[in-house]
């Protein structure tokens, strides 16, 4: 079932806005609420940063849901080809994007529509196939290092 899609012009702005629409469609309590609006903001960012999307393009940001699971799906305006790749392990402040995608979703990919590309996150609640309890940022992380919410309510 899709929750809610929103497609946004192609500036730094915008993941501003991801964020927000994502926030706006699930449900503010939810355990995986932080890793998914970060998967969001880290595939919207790489949209408009890599792709024809980021040069007077656009972006399209799709919730999906059902059966104990999220399906976040960003689509961008196509790259020429080229398609999302994790990036060897280096000390460079950039070039993480997919590592955090990897790191805080259950899975993840793309698929190719036309010039376009699709790149999907899945986040499941509930009994957790993976046996990984701990996926990322999540309030509800039981190995979360504190000062990740310095100056929230943990």
């Amino acid at each position: 079932m899709v929750v809610g899609s929103l497609t946004l012009p192609g500036v730094r702005r915008s993941v501003s806005h991801a964020r927000t629409f994502l926030r706006d469609m699930m449900p503010q309590a939810h355990p995986l609420l932080d890793d998914l609006v970060t998967v969001g903001s880290e595939t919207v960012s790489n949209a408009i940063t890599h792709t024809d999307s980021g040069d007077g393009g656009r972006v399209t940001v799709s919730l999906l849901a059902g059966r104990g699971v999220y399906r976040l799906e960003v689509s961008d305006d196509g790259a020429g080809g080229r398609r999302p790749h994790l990036k060897a392990e280096t000390l460079a402040e950039g070039g993480r994007g997919l590592r955090v995608v990897e790191a805080l979703a259950e899975s993840w990919g793309f698929r190719v529509d036309g010039p376009r590309t699709v790149v999907w996150a899945e986040f499941r609640w509930g009994e957790n196939p993976s046996g990984n309890p701990d996926r990322g940022l999540s309030r509800a992380s039981k190995t979360l290092v504190a000062a990740a919410f310095e100056g929230g309510d943990r």
